[in-house]
């Protein structure tokens, strides 16, 4: 019964800090938009990949072409953010924006 108790127990507690790292991650995705929205102007959206502990990819996806800053800048600001708000370096970034239908 005790063992029983212990196990439910380290199993809570585990689930409490898995629960907790997400909560963060989704904060620093958060805070990394805002950075790039004060930076650009312009909000992405940004979505990440976690494997075993490793930042595997972090994708930045702007909801238009943006004309006031060239590429060069934007992939510094954008690596600047993550590696701020993230305090990892992800193995990959990726840069996307929405190029969407023209009006008739």
């Amino acid at each position: 019964m005790v063992r029983l108790a212990i196990v439910a127990l380290g199993l809570a507690l585990a689930g409490c800090d898995a629960i907790n790292s997400a909560k963060d991650t989704f904060k620093n995705a958060t805070a990394t938009a805002e950075d790039l929205e004060a930076t650009t102007g312009v909000k992405p959206t940004v979505g990440f990949n976690w494997t075993n502990g490793r930042l595997v990819q972090v994708t930045v996806t702007y909801p238009q072409l943006l004309d006031s800053k060239s590429m060069p800048e934007l992939v510094t600001a954008t690596r600047t953010a993550i590696l701020k708000e993230f305090k990892q370096e992800p193995e990959n970034i990726v840069l996307g924006f929405v190029i969407r239908k023209p009006s008739a």
